[in-house]
């Protein structure tokens, strides 16, 4: 989080940050809590100063008991009003906090300003956009008999769909494929925990925000994970890097658990919104010198993943109302979908600057023996479920079989998914 320092001294960008990113923060109430803090401190140093010359004159006359009586009283009752203060300080502080928490992170400067959608900025388009009648994803799945919603829906409830028979190969081979191509890049793989504490997903940024989003345990008080972004970008909480070790790139594949709540849940056919799904997530730790150079190429390599399986795909920047709560800088990948004749995001690539190590007390060694905030970033690379309906519609032939993107093939031992 923001040192309070840090916000009192950059109150007016943190104001501008959160309208932008339409975040409320009750800055009133900040203001108030803040002024309070300051003068129980001040209290408090005046008592323990007052107490201190008591004790000394305490000691200088420790013969004379009837002198030091009212000392001893007086010193006592300092004390009493030492540790009444402290306590409504910890709870001053404690309110603080849940303000502070509510801050988002700074727009970065290159990030177009907007309130929505329509204000994100296509910068890059790739691959031909094919004009032709094919069938859904959700159909064609069925047709194939790769895909069961009812029986998923039977198993636990609605949006949690079954891949089965070449689906099931198709999900499998797509886990290794990602990762190869990711560790030829110098990441390295990491298998991680899909259940994390609190502490984490507010290192992270989805706590306080997101709860509502999230699959939660409350006997265990532990949450199922959004996205591996949580686990992996905690792997080195409360630790400092030396800097020669810096960068440090991961690659994690795990399911991921969303409850879609809100206005998430207005898209819902098929694969398109989904409660449980596979991602393969990239996770960098950076010299924030470096942090923005190394967003790019975070980019590329996410879109390096849909080139290779030939899929029509444009690049967006988000506009500051469209950012996530943590994220200083994002670009979405969105892929073509010709059965539902939509783009489709299967990537978001975010520089969180030093947002997220702050919180999660991240830090490296320079070389002069100065510590600094390391940069995080990360992006999927890239999220399978619409990924999935890229290929099954992009790839859908007039004979209603789906042939197999050439990179795949040798994950999935098949040219492609036959009908009948």
């Amino acid at each position: 989080m923001y040192s309070l320092k840090f916000i009192r001294e950059n109150t007016d960008i943190l104001k501008k940050a959160a309208e932008a990113k339409r975040e409320k923060v009750n800055w009133e109430k900040f203001e108030e809590l803040d002024n309070e803090r300051k003068r129980i401190i001040s209290f408090v140093e005046e008592r323990k100063r007052w107490q201190n010359d008591i004790t000394e004159k305490i000691s200088t006359r420790k013969d004379d008991k009837n002198s030091i009586e009212p000392l001893i009283n007086q010193a006592r009752k300092y004390s009493d009003e030492i540790r009444e203060s402290e306590k409504k300080l910890r709870d001053i502080e404690e309110a603080l906090n849940k303000i502070v928490a509510t801050i988002p992170n700074i727009p970065h400067v290159s990030v177009p300003e907007g309130k929505g959608e329509k204000d994100n900025v296509v910068i890059k388009q790739w691959g031909d956009i094919k004009e032709k009648e094919v069938l859904p994803h959700w159909e064609i799945g069925e047709k194939l008999n790769i895909l069961d919603f009812q029986r998923g829906a039977k198993i636990t409830g609605s949006f949690f769909p079954v891949f089965k028979n070449e689906g099931a190969l198709l999900v499998r081979g797509m886990i290794n494929f990602m990762i190869d191509v990711h560790k030829k890049s110098g990441f390295k793989e990491v298998w991680v925990p899909v259940l994390v504490n609190r502490d984490s997903l507010f290192n992270t940024g989805q706590l306080p925000k997101l709860e509502e989003d999230m699959y939660y345990i409350k006997s265990d008080d532990l949450f199922l994970i959004p996205t591996a972004e949580v686990p992996v970008t905690n792997l080195h909480k409360n630790e400092t890097i030396p800097e020669d070790q810096l960068p440090k790139y991961y690659v994690s594949y795990t399911p991921c658990f969303r409850r879609e709540a809100g206005a998430y849940g207005r898209e819902t056919k098929g694969l398109i919104r989904v409660h449980q799904f596979d991602k393969v997530e990239l996770v960098k730790f950076v010299k924030p010198e470096n942090s923005y150079e190394e967003l790019e190429t975070l980019l590329a390599e996410a879109e390096k993943i849909v080139q290779l399986l030939g899929l029509p795909y444009r690049v967006i920047k988000l506009c500051t109302g469209e950012l996530s709560f943590s994220a200083s800088k994002c670009y979405d990948i969105e892929i073509w979908a010709p059965g539902i004749k939509k783009y489709l995001e299967v990537s978001s690539c975010s520089n969180f600057e030093g947002f997220q190590a702050r919180r999660g007390n991240i830090k490296y060694k320079r070389r002069d023996g100065k510590t600094d905030y390391v940069h995080t970033l990360n992006g999927s690379g890239i999220a399978f479920p619409r990924t999935i309906i890229g290929i099954l519609e992009n790839y859908q032939t007039e004979k209603g079989e789906v042939i197999i993107p050439e990179v795949l093939r040798p994950y999935v031992g098949i040219n492609k998914i036959p009908c009948g």
